[in-house]
């Protein structure tokens, strides 16, 4: 392994510049074949995490090596795996929510009692989550840590919680996992700290007799999932009791008990391992915990006792973030369009939130009811109008091939989303239905009421899509991560978006959308940036999208200015966190390699984009007649803000005009 460092050393200081793939892959082979035996010897994923543990745990050895800052800048680029996971100037992290009863029972949605609604235990993300016992802290330092040995700097983090909608988990378990999460990011300046609290929550699962081991699951779950994927139990049923779950309803209905189990919501578990015959009658009534049993039936039970957090524990945690070496600089929940409230917008806001996955799926109403969906358009849109008065991020979930559609309809449907005012989306996650065993959708399969899109069809609809797509959106993906095994019938190709983007190669028509727009690992010189400005109207705002753009219309940055309507802001003044007259700056994007917290470079994260955008977007605003700005801020991000002028406000911060 050393050996080939210092070869790979060697052609970095002859050519001053990180290798190109096709010479770093003749190195390793030439090595390879220098060594005898059948089995590779060196692999380049192996190099990098080498390199960092002899500098880190062998600095004499490292030291003989005479890597300069430069040249080991050169290295990390030519060693680092998978350079795209933080081309857009930020690394992502994504952790799943523990499995819990879902509000909804949409007939194409995957029923994996092992995960949280809707998502299968093979999907990378799921895999994670699983292996660390959907724990928020021990999912972020596993990934950050792994993040980092592929070569990506982490001092820039967006946190996404997956795993159905948020705001039915009970409260102080959304405490709780966000405090981990702080408390994660706060934690990994240093590895002893780490590693010790890591092994102190491992060791509280095992004792809880959890398994997070792949087959030691599988066997743990196998009678339950037979019984949901036949029909014979509902999912939601069967995770209530394998995840002791306590929900509202099950509060409402304790409430209400006159029998001798009677007991208050303060002390109740519904955490049954079996069910009665009565149960299986009704589904929603699964027995809570008997208060007088000295011990939870379930380790999960086990696990809700000391999974609850406060606000003030949680704050503590996020003016620490405000200055760690690894910060949020966005935070991102998944749930409904029906669960998106006034007073549920203000507690994402308080636990430090930016944007929201909401599951739209479809705006024609008929294939809303023909797919069990629950939810009408007019939610949707009261959801859309909230969330921009508030200032989150709005990424939409957008399917094709629902139950009832066509390709024509599909495309009808797209278009209304991208277009009507109601709704604009700024991000979107525009992918195929896929046909999963246990799920409703695949009765209409077999007596051929639905058929899967060819995949000509796929494509062109989708190729469709994208050039219909406003500069101001990004479709920041096009497949899910579901294992071709556990797709029935339908789209298994994991390179669907490059089929399509040959698609559009072939129709050689302009596309707007951001995603294949990002500047990404380019680099171009300041002056060949230059401002527009995109202006577009919504049912309660006016919104100007600012963008830097090199002369070939690549984007090297972006902000999100929203100017509410007056008289939607006093109307409904009750609910809202801003008065009439205050502009909100929803977002603030420079793309480039993520650089680490206050370290120069050439990308366009260091030009100074990002503060010209948001003196523009005070202009915009107080040539409108706003009088104050405030911004969306990250809990890592206030620092930045409060240097550019802007005072804590409550749930933003503001800047006065």
């Amino acid at each position: 392994m050393e050996k080939t460092l210092q070869n790979i050393l060697g052609e970095i200081r002859r050519t001053n510049a990180p290798l190109a793939p096709d010479a770093l892959d003749r190195i390793i082979r030439a090595r390879n074949r220098e060594v005898a035996g059948p089995v590779r010897y060196v692999a380049k994923k192996k190099l990098l995490p080498f390199y960092q543990e002899a500098k880190e745990h062998r600095p004499e050895q490292w030291h003989t090596w005479g890597v300069s800052p430069a040249e080991e800048a050169l290295l990390v680029r030519t060693l680092q795996v998978k350079p795209r996971r933080t081309a857009s100037g930020v690394a992502t992290v994504t952790v799943l929510t523990k499995p819990w009863p879902c509000s909804s029972a949409c007939l194409y949605c995957p029923n994996d009692v092992r995960m949280p609604k809707s998502y299968l235990h093979d999907e990378p993300a799921c895999q994670r989550a699983e292996r660390n016992w959907f724990d928020p802290y021990l999912q972020v330092t596993a990934r950050l840590r792994t993040l980092h040995q592929m070569g990506h700097v982490t001092d820039k983090v967006e946190l996404i919680v997956l795993g159905g909608t948020w705001s039915d988990y009970p409260e102080a378990y959304q405490i709780w996992y966000m405090h981990e999460l702080f408390r994660a990011l706060n934690d990994m300046g240093c590895e002893t700290t780490v590693e010790r609290k890591s092994e102190t929550r491992r060791t509280q699962y095992r004792d809880a007799g959890i398994a997070c081991e792949r087959d030691d699951l599988a066997n743990w779950a196998a009678e339950a999932q037979a019984r949901v994927t036949v029909g014979d139990a509902s999912y939601n049923e069967t995770v209530r009791n394998l995840y002791a779950c306590r929900t509202r309803a099950d509060d409402s209905r304790l409430r209400t008990r006159t029998d001798d189990r009677n007991t208050t919501t303060d002390n109740a578990l519904a955490n049954c391992t079996t069910i009665s015959d009565t149960q299986k009658a009704d589904p929603e009534s699964v027995a809570p915990e008997d208060p007088q049993d000295a011990a939870p039936r379930n380790g999960w039970a086990a696990a809700a006792q000391w999974q609850t957090a406060t606000f003030p524990q949680l704050e503590a945690l996020q003016r620490e973030n405000e200055s760690v070496e690894h910060r949020c600089v966005g935070l991102v929940v998944e749930t409904r369009p029906d669960a998106v409230t006034p007073k549920r917008l203000a507690m994402l806001r308080r636990l430090g939130c930016t944007k929201l996955q909401m599951g739209i799926q479809s705006l024609d109403e008929r294939i809303l009811a023909a797919n069990h969906r629950g939810i009408g358009v007019d939610r949707m849109q009261q959801a859309f109008e909230l969330a921009r008065i508030f200032g989150f991020k709005t990424h939409a979930h957008f399917m094709t091939n629902l139950l009832g559609a066509t390709p024509e309809s599909d495309a009808a449907d797209y278009r209304r989303m991208v277009e009507h005012p109601a709704f604009k989306p700024d991000e979107i996650k525009l992918y195929p239905c896929a046909l999963v065993d246990g799920t409703g959708l695949v009765s209409h399969w077999r007596d051929g009421s639905w058929r899967p899109y060819t995949e000509q069809e796929l494509v062109n609809l989708l190729a469709g899509d994208v050039l219909v797509t406003p500069p101001f959106t990004r479709i920041s993906r096009m497949i899910r991560d579901i294992s071709a095994h556990d797709i029935m019938t339908g789209n298994k190709k994991v390179n669907l978006r490059q089929l399509v983007d040959l698609e559009l190669a072939k129709r050689a028509q302009p596309v707007q959308e951001i995603r294949s727009r990002e500047i990404a690992f380019g680099a171009a010189a300041s002056d060949e940036f230059s401002l527009s400005e995109i202006a577009y109207e919504t049912t309660n705002t006016h919104e100007v999208f600012l963008q830097w753009t090199t002369p070939d219309n690549r984007i090297a940055g972006f902000l999100r200015l929203s100017m509410p309507n007056a008289d939607y802001v006093n109307a409904h003044a009750a609910d809202l966190p801003i008065n009439a007259g205050e502009a909100m700056i929803r977002e603030v994007h420079v793309y480039g390699r993520v650089a680490g917290l206050h370290q120069g470079g050439e990308n366009a994260q260091h030009r100074g984009l990002g503060r010209m955008l948001i003196e523009r977007a005070c202009d915009i605003a107080r040539d409108n007649g706003y009088t104050a700005i405030n911004v969306i801020s990250a809990i890592g991000t206030r620092g930045y803000y409060r240097k550019q002028g802007f005072a804590d406000n409550g749930p933003y911060q503001q800047r006065s005009l």
